[in-house]
């Protein structure tokens, strides 16, 4: 049986899909709500459904758990609420580190590039020169305090679980994201603008000397985070914190081309300013280094952006149904 926490919503749900495609049982810890979340589940719904506010009650019960996949939290980078945060990304993860490790389950949890800041410190994984590393938002904040007890926990040597891997997710895209409001993924949007009939927006360069569009971020298809997820759970022996992206970042003047491409429309877009509550904290760098996980074994091939688009496009947001 595998635990995953945010079950029910964008990442979670296409690995409680590929799950259930094995054969799987599956435990999904999520809030169903009012957003149509449950539209992520609902051609493979899972054995077990637990509010959050009943984890703590259902893991005292003794489940038989193999392995906990921790995605659920507070991932809007526009969060506010520091004690709510805390609570969901930091606190709660702990909490489940040391179940875990009494009990002798995997646990791989979800960690974020937005742990990175402005990129300028780098984008190098792995548990050295955390203490570098400057979030630019409360949300990159609460996971990066989340790898630093991490690393604080295993230099003291105490108990841990004997699979662990924090998973630092750049830009991702793909089926099951269509409740994520403002945080949906660039892609989704920039769709989202041809079928109201206009040319894709991007936003102007808040950068002096970078030109509007060549903005910079590494996407990444969901079926390649989800094929990752599953080698962790094929391959016990590999533990680390590890970047996942592709390893190539490309323009979002590129990925809105691609995306009309896919579309089928004339490839132009529309410039418009940036808002004020994003300028001094938007990421217009990202770009993964992969060899770490290369290092620990994975051999998987990462789905160029226009391939990925072309999947999502024409896969998913043009059928009747939409969602995996």
């Amino acid at each position: 049986m595998i635990l995953i926490t945010g079950g029910a919503g964008f990442i979670g749900s296409n690995l409680h899909a590929a799950l259930d495609a094995r054969g799987v049982e599956t435990v999904v810890v999520d809030r169903l709500r009012s957003e149509g979340k449950w539209r992520n589940l609902a051609a493979h719904p899972p054995a077990h459904i637990v509010s959050p506010d009943d984890l703590d009650a259902f893991l005292a019960s003794h489940p038989p758990i193999e392995m906990v996949f921790h995605l659920g939290a507070i991932s809007a980078t526009t969060a506010v609420d520091g004690d709510l945060v805390w609570s969901s990304n930091v606190a709660l993860s702990m909490r489940l580190w040391h179940w875990c490790a009494m009990r002798g389950v995997r646990f791989v949890y979800a960690s974020s590039a937005a742990t990175y800041g402005d990129g300028g410190q780098g984008f190098e994984d792995g548990l050295d020169g955390l203490e570098r590393l400057r979030p630019l938002n409360l949300y990159g904040w609460s996971k990066h305090a989340f790898d630093l007890q991490v690393r604080r926990m295993l230099a003291k040597g105490g108990p841990k679980p004997p699979q662990w891997a924090g998973l630092k997710f750049f830009n991702v895209y793909g089926p099951n994201e269509y409740h994520k409001g403002s945080m949906i993924s660039v892609v989704k949007v920039k769709h989202d603008d041809i079928v109201e009939g206009r040319a894709p927006r991007l936003f102007r360069s808040d950068q002096p000397g970078l030109p509007d569009g060549a903005q910079r971020r590494d996407f990444i298809w969901v079926d390649d985070i989800v094929g990752v997820l599953l080698w962790l759970m094929d391959t016990p022996g590999a533990s680390g914190l590890f970047n996942l992206g592709t390893g190539r970042a490309r323009t979002y003047r590129e990925l809105a081309s691609a995306v009309c491409e896919a579309a089928g429309v004339a490839d132009q877009v529309e410039f418009i300013d940036m808002p004020a509550k994003l300028r001094g904290a938007y990421q217009s760098f990202t770009e993964a280094p992969m060899e770490r996980l290369r290092d620990a074994g994975y051999g998987g091939q990462f789905t160029p952006l226009e391939e990925g688009i072309r999947r999502y496009v024409r896969d998913f947001l043009t059928m009747p149904d939409a969602y995996r």
